[in-house]
């Protein structure tokens, strides 16, 4: 017994031994198998970070798990990612891998989780996902001469998790995003009919030729299929769907076939109650339905029969109707009522383009106020053509009583609108008026909106807008919002063509202020909030984390300004004029010009976002400017002459700048480049109020800056690379010359020089002693001074060179003393008593000569001694 104890211990071990060692002998092996074979049969590369094979951690069945699974294109979608999976899983008994190919090969479970698949179809209508191989003739032939295959293939159960599809079709310009995908299923593709039973859960978004039709549509479906294996059909069975909270029941089969499919459903509601139609909501806007009282019907009806292939699609009818119907919220006070819907899409040709929408009838009321609509939308996907008309008026102060807006939202007015139209996209893309016909008016009367999304309730007491073939004209508007107050007129044009047609939208608005405040528009700055998902399936309009907002390539206008005060920050700006263009991804300003700090401000340039940062380009010319008010209210004219702020006076310049913007739209100072000229007028300098005037005065005891005079300076600046250089400037302080240049940065570093002809007699008590041996021309002399100023605006340091001031002094006595020395000493030797040519007598020459001889013998040499006789 101990024996086969022992026996059956040491099977156990070798065996667990076994399946801890094969995985780990065998699993780089298998997977470089998997991958070569795959690689080998497909027009793409497939290939996963990790592969584990495990037989231990489902025993007895045995796992695969890859990680990080890709399915790269090859041309013509080179590069293009077609499938990428966090993970996939597979589980088996391990007896279905010793099985041969031809045997029937039974999985418990497979996995995708975390997929995006992205399935494109070019322009030429190449599909991404053909990716296998074509094969030969002959190894089509070999394939048929070949046994016929018993393989079979049994699944228990499979399940798709946290999945993102998106399909695009260039050719038939439909976009569909398929969002959270989660699906599972069970069934036994082994036989030839069996059951497969799924759940699917999902929102879809879909848009056709740029238009988008549902956004984030919830859709849940139970379905329980018939298949036919043999023949590739699927009848529906036991089946369910909802979309948003619209239940919806359905019948029918798909069939796929060689060459195409064929599709033929029924689907319906299961009730007419007219709740039916506000599920058919998104969710966020039906609001909590099931407390909602309703009268009437709303029923969905719906057919779809016939041929997918390249050319053809089935043909469809769906209808959606709703008779006297109406609806009331239990904790409002009005109800919605006479609702009726008549809706038709239909396509009885199986042609595409031959879609149709059609609007019988759309109308409501709530208390007296009546709204009606009606029209059609046809050959949606060649030449779109519609006829459409609105009338009606709405007291929008009782939709709140009636619909459940958000909280602190607050509505009101009274719209008026009486619009026709009829045209085809091709007219307004040729700007055909003859096939173009809208005409009618909108008016809006005493409106008022706030919510927490806006600053100040924004309020029109006046509002008219003007229908015409061309024009869409703004003839009247009047609003307020917080201290601000504006009016408007102007006209757009191509507004058609920009909805429908995707071209630019024109526009011409003349717009009048007598205030208007920035901050009356703008939220206080705040933590953002997580970005919520994408709700369509083109691409988002807002910028990614990091990027910067654009100006929209679509914008095509001009907006003429006329303001009497803006205020902006702690700037206030008066009469202010100008024009604003609004063009190519570009903002041009022209012939702006604004009263401000006692002065003028002109200003032309541009801001582009035509490249991925922003770029500015603007020319500044400043009259008369209040300098400290300017400079200590403006950050720009603060980092480009910090020191400016200490002083008192009047300032012209002329500025111009170029360089890039930050996200937030402020100037990225180290990327600044340009130049300024500046001229002070009756300024003087205050310079308690900087750290480094302040220092500067205290370190020359003979000069007081305060009664120094900067009237009529003028002097260059140039901007590059994150400083400014100041070309040197000079002024004068009594008999005191002073030169001043150097560089900042706008890191708020600096550095200085000052440069000053000091008279000698300001040096103090030393110099005054050398200066009382000098004649009086003599005492004039002036000592050159140098004030460095270096550090931070915050931390400045200033060094001065006057300790040595005395020794500079001494030396410019002596020089000058040795050059008086040898100009009076030649003087006095070459301009000697000259001879009378009439006497001939040579001794006063040869004296003159010999003095000339013992100068400069002292100067460069010994001087000669006369040998005795």
């Amino acid at each position: 017994m101990k024996k086969a104890i022992k026996i059956i211990s040491g099977l156990l071990l070798v065996l667990f031994i076994l399946l801890v060692s094969i995985p780990l002998l065998f699993q780089d092996k298998i997977i470089g198998l998997v991958k070569e074979t795959v690689n080998n049969n497909l027009n793409a590369t497939v290939d996963f970070k990790d592969g584990d094979l495990s037989l231990l951690r489902n025993f007895p069945n045995a796992s695969v798990q890859l990680s990080g699974v890709s399915v790269i294109n090859h041309a013509p979608f080179e590069g293009d990612t077609l499938v990428y999976a966090k993970s996939i899983n597979l589980k088996l008994r391990l007896t279905e891998l010793f099985k041969a190919s031809s045997e029937q090969l039974s999985i418990q479970s497979f996995g995708i989780d975390g997929a995006q698949v992205n399935i494109h179809t070019n322009a030429q209508g190449k599909a991404n996902y053909d990716i296998a191989k074509k094969t030969t003739v002959e190894e089509t032939t070999a394939t048929t001469d070949t046994e016929p295959s018993n393989f079979g293939l049994s699944i228990k159960e499979y399940s798709i998790t946290d999945t993102r599809v998106l399909y695009e079709d260039l050719v038939s310009k439909i976009s569909v995003l398929v969002e959270d995908l989660q699906h599972r299923g069970s069934g036994d593709f082994s036989q030839k009919n069996s059951e497969l039973s799924t759940r699917t859960n999902a929102a879809i978004s879909l848009a056709m030729d740029g238009v988008s039709y549902a956004k984030q549509q919830h859709i849940d479906l139970t379905a329980v299929l018939a298949m036919d294996l043999v023949n590739m059909k699927f009848s529906f069975l036991k089946n369910e769907a909802h979309l948003n909270q619209l239940p919806l029941v359905f019948d029918g089969f798909v069939k796929l076939n060689d060459h195409n499919q064929e599709v033929a459903l029924n689907f319906s509601t299961p009730s007419s109650d007219f709740k039916n139609f506000l599920a058919l909501l998104p969710e966020v806007y039906a609001k909590n339905i099931n407390q909602v009282k309703t009268t009437g019907n709303f029923s969905v009806k719906g057919a779809i029969n016939g041929i997918i292939d390249e050319k053809r699609i089935p043909k469809f009818d769906i209808a959606m109707n709703a008779t006297n119907a109406s609806f009331k919220y239990p904790e409002l006070p009005k109800s919605i009522e006479n609702i009726f819907i008549d809706v038709h899409i239909d396509n009885k040709t199986g042609n595409l383009k031959n879609t149709a929408v059609t609007v019988n009838n759309l109308a409501f009321q709530i208390d007296q106020d009546k709204f009606s609509g009606s029209g059609k939308a046809s050959n949606l996907l060649s030449n779109p053509y519609v006829n459409a008309s609105l009338k009606g008026s709405v007291n929008l102060g009782n939709i709140h009583k009636a619909y459940p807006l958000p909280e602190n939202t607050k509505l009101q007015g009274i719209v008026n609108a009486d619009l026709q139209t009829r045209f085809d996209v091709e007219a307004i893309k040729k700007n055909n008026v003859e096939r173009i016909k809208n005409t009618g008016t909108i008016g809006l009367n005493d409106f008022e909106f706030s919510s927490k999304d806006v600053v100040n309730p924004i309020k029109i007491q006046r509002s008219t807008v003007q229908f015409s073939p061309k024009t869409i004209s703004l003839t009247e508007f009047k609003a307020t919002s917080g201290k601000s107050d504006f009016s408007a007129k102007g006209k757009l044009q191509n507004f058609l063509g920009f909805l429908l047609a995707k071209g630019t939208l024109q526009g011409t608005f003349a717009l009048d202020a007598k205030e208007f405040h920035v901050s009356d528009f703008m939220q206080a700055n705040s933590e953002q909030a997580p970005p919520s998902k994408e709700d369509s399936p083109e691409e988002p309009e807002t910028p990614a984390p990091g990027e910067s907002l654009k100006i929209p390539a679509f914008l095509d206008c001009k907006l003429i300004a006329n303001a009497q005060k803006v205020v902006y920050d702690n700037l206030e700006l008066k009469n202010v004029r100008g024009t604003l263009l609004i063009k190519d991804q570009k903002a041009v300003l022209q012939n702006v010009s604004a009263n401000m700090f006692k002065g003028r401000v002109a200003f032309n340039g541009e801001i582009s976002t035509q490249q991925k940062t922003p770029t500015f380009d603007m020319k500044l010319g400043i009259n008369t400017f209040d300098i400290a008010q300017s400079f200590t209210s403006m950050d720009l004219l603060q980092s480009i002459s910090p020191i400016a702020g200490a002083v008192d006076g009047k300032l012209n310049s002329e500025i111009a700048l170029k360089g890039k913007l930050t996200k937030e739209f402020t100037p990225d100072l180290n990327s600044i480049s340009g130049n300024a000229l500046a001229e002070l007028l009756a300024s003087k300098i205050n310079p308690e109020k900087t750290k480094a005037l302040s220092l500067l005065n205290d370190k020359l005891s003979f000069i007081d800056l305060s009664k120094l005079d900067l009237s009529k300076v003028k002097t260059q600046l140039s901007f590059s690379e994150g400083k400014v250089k100041v070309a040197p400037f000079k002024l004068n302080y009594e008999d005191i010359g002073i030169s001043i240049g150097g560089t900042h940065g706008f890191d708020q570093s600096m550095d200085y020089t000052v440069n000053l002809e000091v008279p000698a007699k300001y040096l103090g008590k030393e110099a005054s002693g050398i200066l009382s041996k000098l004649s009086p021309e003599d005492q004039n002399i002036k000592v050159p001074i140098t004030a460095a100023i270096k550090g931070s605006m915050t931390n400045p340091s200033v060094q001065t060179d006057l300790a040595s001031s005395i020794t500079k002094l001494s030396q410019q006595l002596i020089e000058k003393k040795k050059n008086k020395l040898v100009n009076n000493t030649l003087n006095s030797l070459l301009g000697g008593t000259k001879k009378d040519k009439t006497k001939g007598d040579t001794k006063g020459t040869d004296k003159t000569v010999d003095k000339v001889k013992d100068v400069l013998g002292g100067l460069f040499g010994k001087k000669k001694t006369k040998k005795k006789n």
